[in-house]
């Protein structure tokens, strides 16, 4: 999730947990400890340029959850036995303070679809539950408010008040974004079945800063296929339409430790194409057709047709543009239209 987000949430949960006379600094120390994580990301600005080691080892030693207990020990650790304050005072409670506010970031990170290690040193692919957005200012909102009334009047009870109620329905959101996403695949599960694509991989996300619209995309054996779901306009069958890729040339550079390295992190979601002699992998799982935010130039053609690896390049998105900002809000306002609007069914695509 966003920073902002990490913020409220870390300070909240801090500050309900500490004695009231804590609060404000108990909010303070959250939003802190709830940020420490992405701690890894300007390291590693300063250890590689790789654009794909930058991408895929972030979220992975700072978010596990074997290591973070024991950073949260540590910090915990020093204050009672340096800081002779708060937490040398009330321990107990500021050992858990610190503990949850912690953990709670990559769990939370976890529910977005970039890709959280949770298990970090073991390998399993990273966690994407991908049942919300990355900026969610409806979930956002529903702990700053909590926040400011607990920083405005942290010693009376309407603090403690508005911060359990506002942790209890910031988590309520959460499970309705669990219950958002399955009604989406059954939907999704359906539609891919009638076109043959029954057992083809798939994952959904939500459309930026909703849960309302969401997208679904299947592999196919020549590209993919992409749907979108409105929880609230649509009511017929889900539609899908398909899109290439370079499948074969994918195949062909498979063994590179670049590729490998994607298709572990990214489940093998990837779009692949040929731009100007060189191979350039598209992460499916972030972004809008056509345009997707991470893109890795990996390979380049040689004369007599053979992929040859090149250092891992980054390709700048389309929509970063100047001149394409403005399409990028037609894309929202579209985007908004097609969350209370269902439209008329296209005449079908199957599997590319």
């Amino acid at each position: 999730m966003d920073s902002l987000t990490h913020v409220f949430l870390g300070g909240a949960i801090a500050a309900a947990i500490v004695p009231a006379r804590h609060r404000r600094a108990a909010l303070l120390a959250g939003a802190a400890m709830g940020s420490l994580p992405d701690i890894d990301a300007p390291i590693l600005l300063l250890l590689t340029g790789d654009p794909i080691a930058l991408m895929t080892v972030h979220r992975s030693f700072s978010h596990s959850l074997f290591v973070l207990p024991l950073v949260g020990a540590l910090i915990w650790w020093l204050f009672r036995r340096f800081g002779h304050g708060r937490v040398a005072e009330s321990p107990q409670r500021w050992f858990w303070a610190m503990q949850v506010a912690l953990l709670t970031h990559p769990l939370l990170d976890a529910f977005t679809v970039y890709g959280t290690q949770l298990w970090w040193p073991l390998h399993p692919p990273p966690a994407m539950w991908s049942s919300v957005f990355i900026i969610d200012p409806l979930y956002t909102l529903l702990l700053a408010v909590p926040w400011g009334i607990a920083w405005c009047v942290p010693a009376r009870p309407l603090a403690q008040r508005a911060l359990v109620a506002g942790l209890a329905l910031s988590c309520a959101y959460l499970a309705w974004s669990l219950l958002a996403k399955h009604l989406v695949d059954r939907e999704a599960d359906r539609a891919l079945a009638a076109m043959g694509l029954g057992n083809a991989p798939r994952f959904s996300v939500p459309m930026p800063f909703n849960t309302l619209l969401w997208r679904v995309v299947a592999m196919t054996p020549n590209g993919y296929v992409v749907g979108d779901r409105s929880l609230v306009a649509d009511r017929g069958p889900m539609h899908f339409e398909g899109h290439p890729s370079q499948v074969q040339a994918l195949a062909e550079v498979a063994a590179l430790p670049a590729v490998e390295r994607l298709t572990w992190f990214n489940r093998g979601f990837m779009r692949a194409q040929v731009v100007d002699g060189e191979l350039v992998l598209s992460d499916l799982r972030m972004g809008l057709e056509p345009e997707y935010n991470f893109n890795f130039a990996v390979a380049r053609q040689t004369p007599e047709g053979r992929w040859e690896e090149i250092a891992p390049r980054q390709v700048q998105a389309g929509y970063r543009a100047p001149v394409a900002r403005g399409h990028l809000r037609e894309a929202l306002a579209r985007m908004w239209w097609r969350i209370w609007n269902e439209p008329p069914a296209p005449t079908a695509s199957g599997p590319q």
